[in-house]
C-alpha cells in the first residue's frame, strides 16, 4: 500500500516554534504535533499546507522551504510527512481541531510528548 502523503508546518516566530495538542478523540490523541493535515488529489503540498492550517488554525501562512520528509507506518497510519517552515501571513489562531498550543523553544522540545515522526524531526530545526 503506498503511504498517504501529509504536509506538517514548522511555524517559527522569533526563536519559538507553534506546537498543537491533537483533539483526545483521534488516533494518537493528546499528543503533541506540528500542525497539517493530508493532501487531496490535485493540490501541490503547499496548498494544502495553507488549506489545513487556515481550517485547524483560522490564519493564512506564508510557506517557505522544504524542511525534511519522514515516512511512518505502523497497524494504523502509512504516511510520508513533508515538513515545511512556515510564518503567519495574518489572522488570529483559533484552535478548531487541537486541544491546546504552545509557543515552544527549540530547547523545550523534549518537554512535550510528540506523536511519532514529529519527534524525530525536532532535531532538524
Amino acid at each position: 500500500m503506498k503511504p498517504i502523503n501529509v504536509v506538517a508546518a514548522i511555524i517559527k516566530k522569533k526563536e519559538s516554534y507553534f506546537i498543537a495538542q491533537r483533539n483526545k478523540e483521534k488516533y494518537m490523541g493528546l499528543k503533541w504535533e506540528f500542525p497539517g493535515g493530508k493532501v487531496d488529489p490535485g493540490e501541490t503540498l503547499s496548498q494544502a499546507l495553507s488549506r489545513e492550517i487556515h481550517e485547524e488554525l483560522n490564519i493564512n501562512i506564508r510557506v517557505h522551504e522544504k524542511l525534511a520528509q519522514e515516512k511512518y507506518k505502523d497497524n494504523e497510519i502509512n504516511i510520508m510527512l513533508h515538513y515545511f517552515l512556515c510564518s503567519i501571513i495574518d489572522g488570529t489562531i483559533k484552535l478548531n481541531e487541537h486541544e491546546a498550543m504552545e509557543w515552544v523553544e527549540k530547547k523545550d522540545f523534549d518537554k512535550y510528548d510528540f506523536v511519532a515522526g514529529d519527534g524525530n524531526i525536532t532535531s532538524l530545526i
